[in-house]
């Protein structure tokens, strides 16, 4: 469905707009345009572009399965602490949380790199500008207990458009400088 979320609250605080039977058609008909907080062309794969990370897609690999075991077992002590005690039942169950550990780790990244503002980085992973904040303050200690320095970029992108006009440009030359 088409949905359009606002930015307070977009769990609960979202817009539907109508969609048309398939067989109607309509001059005016926007349903086949993509709703307007999603960029169309942008996936997780291009968000891992080297451009935007400052590394190769070797070393964020490399990052994300060092850091995952980590984050798991720190997402599993807060939960801990929140309960109380153990857990009763099996791992998997209950709320799921709404990034990867690798989405959390790459939009950290990202966010470090300075490259958007949490808004933006939370309408390109389909969440709130309050999930980025938070994995971003759980993946950070990790990045810092590992030793990794992320350094900041040159580019800023302030919409989703901003980021596919970026990825429609011309790739054979690094279009971001690096900063030390």
């Amino acid at each position: 469905m088409p949905i359009t979320r606002h930015r307070f609250h977009s769990d609960w605080n979202y817009t539907l707009h109508p969609q048309h039977p398939l067989g109607a058609t309509e001059n005016n008909s926007t349903s086949d345009q993509p709703p307007t907080n999603r960029p169309d062309r942008l996936t997780r794969r291009s968000l891992r572009d080297p451009e935007l990370t400052g590394m190769t897609r070797q070393q964020l690999s490399q990052l994300i399965d060092t850091l995952t075991p980590a984050l798991e077992l720190q997402r599993e002590e807060v939960l801990r602490g929140r309960r109380g005690h153990e857990r009763l039942v099996a791992p998997g169950t209950g709320a799921k949380a709404k990034l990867t550990p690798a989405d959390r780790i790459l939009a950290t990244v990202l966010h470090l790199r300075k490259l958007a503002t949490m808004n933006l980085l939370g309408q390109l992973f389909g969440v709130t500008a309050m999930t980025i904040c938070r994995a971003s303050q759980e993946v950070r200690p990790l990045l810092e207990a590992h030793g990794q320095h992320i350094n900041a970029s040159t580019a800023r992108f302030r919409t989703p458009a901003d980021v596919t006009t970026f990825f429609a440009s011309d790739h054979n030359q690094s279009k971001i400088k690096k900063t030390s």
